[in-house]
């Protein structure tokens, strides 16, 4: 175990002189880069030496601990090591590097990532046409989990595939070698166009291709990091958002059912058929749907014992995690379970209206759906503001307008071929009278 250790820091100790035979020359304005080196090897020098022997031992060859190295996620001190934007790029080869930066388009301005190129190009002969091409890895769990960064934009994405991909002709080069002799900026790329895997703290890695234009054929290469905060969700997060709030759905639908006292079995099969059909079971399919049916009757049974969920924490962790059109994809469930049995009780529309105000969604889009999938005629009580959108704290002169926008939109379904449009705009009709009678004609 000592011998592999004394091995392991003499490597530590060689990046070290590899890193400051390069610094010492640099002047004294530098000396905050030295102390990030100094600091950074110091803790690669402790991941070192806490290293156990039982992981090490069936190591045989040196690019085997280098694999190690990297799927203890030391690869970040990997990518300290090798960013090339602080030290002088080797001109005989083609150097990249990453830059925040901002674009110009039209009158608007955008957040991009500059990438610049200087060195050399290698062509088969003089005179050869070329292009570029960008793609962009996520290795911040390390190189043994890295993850591509998508495209929202279809063109930057690669054919039958959300990764992005950026190319464009670079034009002719004119000698067999030619060199960049400073920095030159290739490629702006807007961040709106990324989707990367996760929010947050990012390791990014640019791999940059020059090819042959006529036949796609790469000639030279060149990789760098960057270390990219990213401020929004990210594929994986939206994904794994979208199956949280699939299951805060299911919860909140039983809350609705159970708002009256009572769990009908129409409202709970409901629920679950709902279920099993939007919510992913398809890893480990058998035990993850032994496991959804077994989270399904618990919260039956919750509810049968007289248990209840506070909505408002659950809608608001909704807010946070899910866009708008998911909370209306909530709210079409919730909806739906309360008509399930034929009868709307008042606790249940209570409900409803409280949990559409959580959400924050839009009230009129709202009503509009509750009307569609609540007709009237299966409402034990006429709650005229959850079905006319009017208040008590509304001016006359607001009601007014607004009953009669409602006036409007109920008596022109009057005449529809529809019986069942026909019969609940009547009963809308009446209770648009009966409410101007308490909220205008006062």
């Amino acid at each position: 175990m000592g011998g592999i250790l004394i091995i392991l820091l003499i490597i530590a100790t060689a990046i070290v002189a590899l890193l400051f035979s390069g610094l010492l020359s640099r002047s004294k304005s530098e000396s905050s880069l030295k102390n990030k080196i100094i600091s950074d090897c110091s803790e690669f020098v402790h991941l070192i030496t806490s290293v156990k022997y039982e992981e090490l031992k069936n190591l045989h060859s040196f690019s085997e601990l280098i694999e190690y190295f990297k799927s203890k996620k030391i690869c970040e001190y990997e990518s300290v090591l090798n960013t090339n934007s602080e030290t002088e790029p080797d001109m005989s080869v083609l150097n990249c590097r990453v830059q925040l930066t901002r674009v110009k388009e039209g009158k608007k301005f955008y957040d991009a990532l500059g990438v610049e190129m200087c060195g050399s190009i290698h062509a088969p002969d003089d005179n050869y046409n070329a292009g570029l091409r960008i793609s962009i890895s996520d290795i911040t769990e390390g190189l043994n989990n890295v993850k591509k960064v998508k495209a929202k934009v279809k063109q930057l994405q690669v054919q039958g595939s959300s990764e992005f991909s950026y190319t464009s002709d670079i034009g002719k080069l004119p000698h067999k070698i030619t060199t960049l002799s400073d920095w030159t900026n290739v490629a702006q790329l807007r961040l709106d166009w990324l989707l990367f895997p996760r929010e947050g703290r990012r390791i990014l890695q640019f791999d940059i291709s020059i090819l042959l234009a006529d036949s796609n054929e790469e000639i030279t290469t060149s990789h760098c990091i960057f270390h990219y905060d990213n401020p929004f969700f990210g594929y994986i997060d939206l994904q794994e958002n979208t199956e949280r709030t699939k299951m805060l759905a299911v919860a909140l639908a039983f809350a609705v059912s159970a708002a009256d006292g009572k769990l009908f079995d129409c409202e709970i099969n409901y629920i679950k058929n709902w279920a099993r059909v939007n919510i992913d079971t398809s890893q480990s399919h058998d035990k993850a749907n032994h496991k959804l049916e077994k989270a399904l009757d618990e919260t039956i049974a919750f509810f049968r014992d007289g248990n209840v969920l506070n909505v408002f924490d659950i809608c608001r962790e909704i807010v946070d995690i899910a866009p708008v059109a998911q909370r209306y994809d909530v709210l079409e469930l919730c909806l739906n379970v309360a008509k399930a049995n034929g009868s709307v009780a008042s606790e249940e529309l209570n409900m409803l209206r409280d949990m559409s105000f959580w959400l924050e969604v839009d009230n009129e889009k709202f009503r509009t759906m509750m009307g569609k999938i609540l007709p009237v005629d299966i409402m034990k009580d006429k709650d005229v503001e959850a079905i006319l959108g009017v208040t008590s704290d509304m001016s006359t002169e607001y009601a007014r307008v607004h009953l009669n926008k409602e006036y409007a939109k109920w008596n022109s379904r009057v005449t529809n071929s529809d019986p069942r449009i026909q019969s609940q705009a009547d009963q809308m009709l009446k209770l648009i009278a009966e409410a101007r009678t308490q909220y205008v004609k006062k």
